[in-house]
């Protein structure tokens, strides 16, 4: 069964920024093409806007952060949310 077959919005695949070490420097912003981050003006960090556009499995943006203010959940915790979604959707 391919990944496909289930929502997007059910895999709990997003980043999330750590604004107390996050430095502001807007490289996650200006690298996502997917468009996840947008930039706070009010709170001047970038803020997760999109967070179902983030490609299951891609953390690339954790990877250019300077300061390692970007996590993501385990792939052990995904790879589980999966198989047992992909178990619902065979059970219908």
């Amino acid at each position: 069964m391919a990944l496909r077959e289930i929502p997007r919005e059910k895999i709990p695949w997003y980043p999330t920024v750590d604004a107390d070490v996050c430095i502001g420097d807007r490289q996650c912003v200006e690298f996502c093409k997917n468009g996840v981050f947008e930039w706070d003006e009010d709170r001047n960090r970038p803020v997760v806007m999109n967070p179902f556009n983030c490609v299951v499995g891609c953390s690339a943006c954790a990877n250019i952060c300077p300061v390692d203010a970007i996590r993501f959940p385990s792939l052990q915790e995904i790879r589980d949310v999966i198989r047992r979604l992909r178990e619902e959707v065979t059970a219908k």
